[in-house]
């Protein structure tokens, strides 16, 4: 979680790395207006009449005052494009509970414009694809799933949780498109990626059942024809504590951990784990272990290891 900008002068920094990109400008007492946002004083070219115009053709969010409204479209004229309407702000454009349209304003540009406002944090990135661009109430804005991942880099995972559950009840995104686009997005290392994986595996527990990695481990087997395993599944103890793991082959020693998102686990996690499988393998289990980034990247190669595995204790079916 971002420790917020520190004021130097009129710019503000951020002391947190992930918001290497992210500026704003403060002016104690600067109030927002159409032409105040404009560079060098200079009005917008999106005039009051028209901003009026386009108010009285579309509703406004929920929970949005119209000058607020009016006041982020003279913004966006007055930037250009290409521009979108990003983070808290576009969570208020997709209504989003725990969210509204109001000052200070997020946009996010092209890496390659060097932009900066008064009042207003403008994001930059290097790709912004079409399938992450959408248009609401007049406006350029980023899709709710973007929109969740830029939440996620800067919000608290409480309020990220609130509106994840939001944009999955009203049907803005699903865990299926929000997992795969996270898989394309994470090759390049993408700020809020991890802490939405957080978010959503935190969000599973609460719900309970089958998480996503475990439901697409499932459908991967089913589509290749291999036996349905037992899940969640008590093999024994490691002191203490019952070894469950999420997937057995019944009349078979092959059993499968997912090792969901925990990309940076602690020490005393990893140790943890290593003393599982180690108990496991001691008892006469074959562990395989997939990691998230392996079932949504690469498959066929899961698949080729079970198929592997299973062969070795009893001929399949052809």
């Amino acid at each position: 979680m971002s420790c917020g900008p520190i004021a130097i002068g009129r710019r503000v920094h951020s002391a947190d790395p992930a918001d290497e990109h992210r500026r704003v400008v403060v002016a104690p007492g600067h109030v927002l207006t159409p032409v105040a946002m404009t560079r060098e004083g200079r009005r917008s070219a999106a005039t009051e009449g028209q901003l009026a115009d386009a108010s009285s053709r579309s509703r406004v969010p929920s929970g949005c005052r119209p000058i607020h409204l009016a006041e982020l479209g003279a913004l966006i004229a007055d930037v250009g494009p290409p521009c979108w309407v990003d983070g808290p702000t576009s969570s208020g454009m997709h209504e989003l509970d725990g969210y509204v349209v109001k000052p200070p304003f997020h946009i996010l540009v092209p890496r390659t414009r060097n932009i900066a406002r008064v009042g207003v944090f403008v994001h930059s990135s290097t790709d912004i694809p079409l399938l992450d661009q959408e248009t609401a109430f007049g406006l350029p804005v980023v899709s709710p799933t973007r929109t969740l991942l830029s939440l996620a880099a800067i919000d608290p995972p409480e309020r990220v949780t609130i509106a994840l559950d939001a944009a999955l009840r009203d049907g803005k995104t699903t865990e299926e498109f929000l997992h795969r686009r996270i898989a394309q997005l994470r090759r390049s290392g993408r700020n809020g990626i991890r802490p939405l994986l957080r978010v959503m595996e935190g969000a599973e527990i609460v719900r309970g059942g089958h998480s996503w990695l475990e439901r697409e481990f499932l459908r991967l087997l089913d589509d290749a024809g291999l036996p349905r395993p037992d899940t969640q599944a008590v093999l024994g103890r490691r002191g203490d504590t019952l070894i469950r793991v999420d997937a057995r082959f019944p009349g078979t020693p092959v059993v499968v951990e997912l090792l969901g998102y925990r990309w940076h686990r602690s020490k005393p996690q990893l140790a943890i784990d290593a003393q599982r499988v180690n108990r496991l393998m001691l008892d006469g289990f074959t562990v395989l272990q997939f990691t998230y980034p392996m079932v949504v990247d690469a498959p066929v190669q899961v698949v080729a290891d079970v198929t592997e595995a299973l062969r070795r204790w009893r001929p399949l079916a052809s």
